[in-house]
């Protein structure tokens, strides 16, 4: 089983991907001048710095701290949402949407490798479980939008 320092780890390691994830939102939101896809990407970078806020309670809980709001900082590691500015740099919506797809199924799968250990994340399991679904929920917008668009 975990140390309570290791659940710590875990937790902010999710709040880097969930605030990379609200930087990436928001810097799409600039970089399109579709007003649907503005909203969009609002709407989740609003719903990640709302995640941000959970877990961090979670880590306080568990007697650590965060006060990093900007994200992670081990490049391809931890910071998939890099790639966004790339595709920012174009000013294509779809090049901007596919960039968001591989991001949100990084972050996926870091929800999923915490969500395996299940002992030691009991206690906040639930939301978890919940913030992934609202990863994977966006995810499928995105790739909605992404294939309207390639069409």
């Amino acid at each position: 089983m975990e140390t309570n320092q290791e659940i710590i780890s875990d937790l902010k390691g999710l709040v880097d991907i969930v605030n990379d994830g609200k930087e990436g939102y928001t810097s799409a939101c600039e970089a399109t001048d579709s007003g649907e896809l503005k909203d969009l990407f609002l709407k989740y970078s609003i719903q990640r710095a709302d995640y941000a806020m959970e877990l961090k309670a979670h880590i306080a809980q568990h007697g650590g701290d965060y006060d990093n709001e900007e994200g992670g900082i081990l490049g391809a590691l931890h910071r998939t949402w890099i790639d966004i500015k790339q595709a920012l740099s174009s000013k294509e919506d779809p090049a901007i949407l596919g960039a968001i797809e591989t991001a949100e199924k990084a972050a996926i799968e870091k929800y999923d490798k915490v969500l395996e250990d299940y002992a030691s994340h009991a206690d906040h399991i639930v939301l978890l479980q919940r913030q992934r679904t609202g990863i994977l929920e966006a995810l499928k917008e995105i790739e909605t939008y992404h294939l309207r668009l390639s069409r």
